[in-house]
């Protein structure tokens, strides 16, 4: 009956082969979000840096516009971290599919903790994010241009950076995020080798970089009465393995003792791209909530 099956069956075969490839290649084109690479230049420190975004397969079928969430990278990172370091290269533009967003990765150069650096007119990395990439974001594409559309997030260095924006600006966010993030900068002069913080932290803090004061007044951590009276959503989690896991608890019981609603979460896992990829997709269900409750996010 196999044997016969193939002899009647092999006109149909090349129909079926056909159609396959047709099905086949209209799913992936479902799911085909689109990467531009932006260079977006930068007034206040006289350079142009490059940023990724991902936008939905929806993006080119409509007139609609979109919330967007900004990525921010960790230390010693760049702003492509997001799309080459995770295990599965497809998380961010499968997220930006499943939740009809748009996706910004902004450069924030290795160690700047997107700070606007007193002493260095070439490391002003909050006006940089704020103002410029921002800007830029809501030229190019169609966003909603707007806080109740616009919320970021960040890994380590970028969960400090994401915080601490949204603290000084919550007129441009409405949640805020952070994966391992280092909360508490003063906690860095702490760590082994101290000469290499030192090192790496003189383009932002110049000769100041061994001062503690000076790393605390810039802590995340040391910014509860700035977050409570913001009331943004916020999102906060990090790996009972991480070496960051201490100063994350410590940020979440200051947040709870001073009655501020957050999500906290510890999960299995160090700081690693294994961990963070797997906590994204939490932190962009907790914003797609936000951004509905909004009126932000149709799907």
């Amino acid at each position: 009956v196999y044997l016969h099956f193939i002899e009647i069956n092999n006109n149909m075969k090349k129909l079926l082969l056909v159609c396959f490839a047709f099905l086949y290649g209209n799913t992936i084109l479902c799911f085909a979000s689109t990467v531009d690479t932006l260079q977006i230049p930068s007034t206040a420190m006289n350079k142009s840096y490059k940023a990724a975004v991902v936008l939905p397969n929806s993006y080119s079928k409509g007139k609609a516009n979109y919330p967007v969430l900004y990525l921010l990278h960790g230390a010693y990172g760049h702003f492509s971290d997001w799309l080459s370091s995770t295990p599965n290269k497809n998380t961010v533009k499968d997220l930006a599919d499943q939740y009809n967003i748009i996706i910004v990765m902004p450069e924030g150069e290795t160690f700047s903790f997107y700070l606007d650096s007193p002493v260095n007119k070439g490391s002003q990395f909050e006006t940089y994010i704020t103002s410029e990439v921002i800007q830029k974001i809501d030229k190019t594409y169609r966003t909603i241009n707007d806080k109740k559309g616009r919320v970021i997030a960040g890994l380590s260095m970028g969960g400090h950076g994401a915080l601490y924006l949204s603290a000084k600006h919550p007129d441009l966010f409405c949640a805020a995020g952070s994966m391992s993030g280092a909360v508490d900068m003063g906690t860095m002069l702490g760590r082994e080798p101290n000469d290499q913080v030192i090192k790496l932290m003189q383009p932002v803090f110049g000769d100041q970089s061994t001062n503690q004061n000076l790393y605390d007044q810039n802590a995340v951590i040391g910014m509860i009465d700035k977050i409570k009276t913001n009331k943004l959503a916020l999102i906060i989690d990090c790996g009972v393995d991480d070496f960051l896991i201490e100063p994350n608890r410590e940020l979440h019981r200051r947040l709870v003792y001073a009655k501020v609603p957050h999500d906290y979460t510890e999960r299995p896992g160090a700081h690693t791209w294994e961990y963070w990829e797997n906590a994204l997709p939490y932190q962009v269900l907790f914003f797609s909530k936000v951004l509905k409750s909004n009126g932000a996010l149709n799907n």
